[in-house]
């Protein structure tokens, strides 16, 4: 008994540690996302040009932002990098988070994830060995002590492999990084100012530790070398435009606006801020204890000043539709998606007050609006769920029930999309593309349902 519980604590901090290194790029499956035009259009003004200048295509890269308050980004399931709101929050220029956007495409571009894998297969292969020869060596001396030893030089150059192998990989990246802010001209100061942050957190443990800080270990060579660069670097003292400048700090307001304490937020931006951001921040503040009165006046005072900003239209129509005034929230949305119609999910939020206020009229051109999103959007299951009411309201059963297998199917619920699948097919014309979708559809879902039966 003594030996098994000695191999079973040394299996356990050595499955820790591989679990540790994986963390670096995990997915985020189980995370709750922030989804915001504002916010994707700025991070992907913002990162577009690094990610030409690694050869990569824009388009091939998805963003993904997490709502967790903790400081962290990272590269996972290829070419998809996830951002925290904290991180991103805590940003005070765009440079410095061009600088993290730089990093992560370092990682994309030299293949850093496939290579981790193969690393952590070859370190559980090692791990896998050392508790084989302890167990053995208990086994044929009877002494745990033995078995010990062995596990733990395991441990221990395994883990050592992968710290070294995990730091190798942050510089390779830093460099990767300062040459596409070099060939694009733009500074690194900010890279080095965020990295300067980061260094604080190398002195923490626990929970007051940021994920990035242990998923992107930091060296005093790292800083040093961006240290050094921008010190000789032309671009060290050059800022982006002004126009970038005021985008980030919106989407810092905006942010700490809807994830926030409306108090906190209210002590961030106090009542003697006039500027823009503020204003912003306060009137989202207000909508979220909720005032919807006071939010609305806010609003409509930051469109007396720019009466053409889509995102402030769009604002509007979220508070008058939660606030239960859907009419005047499709006056406000229409604008929203008139000032900035290459918006997808601004779209879908006007369908769904379309939809609510249930003209004819207005549910024809939802079922219009929301045929493109879902061309865009097509991993949404909302939009899927809002075009199957679409149909519904409009008489088309046959293609209500088609969305609805879309949307069970992309939810993972493979007996629903089956349901419905065939729900379809008994509505719609046979050989049609509608119809072919859904014998697709029934066919990919019912083997899995049947194979989890049987399990």
């Amino acid at each position: 008994m003594k030996c098994k519980a000695l191999v079973g604590k040394h299996l356990i901090a050595l499955v820790t540690a591989l679990v540790f290194f994986a963390g670096a790029h995990r997915s985020a499956d189980a995370r709750s996302y922030v989804t915001d035009t504002e916010i994707e259009f700025y991070i992907r003004e913002l990162s577009t040009p690094v990610f030409q200048t690694a050869g990569l295509s824009p388009s091939a890269i998805d963003l993904y932002f997490i709502n967790d308050d903790t400081l962290n980004a990272f590269v996972a399931g290829g070419q998809n990098i996830f951002f925290h709101t904290g991180l991103l929050m805590a940003t005070e220029t765009p440079e410095q988070l061009l600088g993290v956007i730089a990093h992560e495409t370092g990682h994309i571009a030299g293949g850093h994830l496939a290579r981790t894998g193969e690393a952590l297969r070859n370190a559980s292969q090692n791990a896998l060995l050392g508790l084989i020869l302890g167990a053995g060596a208990a086994l044929a001396t009877g002494r745990g002590d033995a078995a010990g030893a062995i596990i733990q030089g395991s441990q221990a150059a395994v883990q050592d492999s992968l710290l070294s192998y995990s730091r190798t990989q942050e510089s390779a990246a830093d460099q990767a990084a300062i040459r596409y802010l070099d060939a694009n001209r733009e500074s690194s100061r900010g890279m080095l100012e965020f990295l300067s942050t980061l260094s604080g957190q190398e002195l923490l443990s626990g929970r007051s530790r940021s994920p990035y800080a242990s998923t992107h270990p930091l060296t005093q060579d790292r800083i040093n070398f961006v240290e050094a660069h921008v010190a000789q670097s032309p671009y060290s003292d050059d800022k982006l435009p002004e126009e970038l400048q005021i985008k980030h700090r919106r989407m810092v307001a905006k942010l700490k606006g809807f994830i926030r304490s409306p108090a906190r937020t209210f002590r961030d931006y106090d009542e003697s801020d006039m500027s823009l951001e503020a204003r912003y921040a306060r009137a989202i503040a207000n909508y979220r204890l909720p005032d919807l009165k006071k939010a609305i006046v806010l609003v409509d005072d930051l469109l007396k000043d720019h009466p053409d900003d889509p995102y402030f239209h769009e604002l509007k129509g979220q508070i008058l539709f939660e606030g239960g005034r859907p009419a005047e929230a499709e006056k406000a949305y229409r604008k929203a998606h008139e000032l900035l119609p290459e918006a997808p999910r601004i779209q879908l939020e006007f369908s769904r007050v379309l939809l609510a206020l249930g003209t004819p009229q207005g549910n024809v051109e939802a079922q219009e609006n929301l045929e493109r999103v879902v061309q865009e959007l097509p991993r949404s299951t909302f939009a899927w769920r809002q075009l199957a009411i679409a149909y519904g309201k409009n008489g088309d059963h046959g293609m209500s029930a088609l969305a609805l297998a879309e949307e069970a199917y992309r939810s993972g619920r493979e007996r629903d999309a089956a349901l419905q699948a065939n729900r379809a097919k008994q509505k719609l014309q046979p050989n049609t593309e509608a119809w072919l979708r859904a014998t697709d559809i029934e066919q990919l879902s019912t083997p899995r349902d049947r194979d989890r039966k049987t399990r």
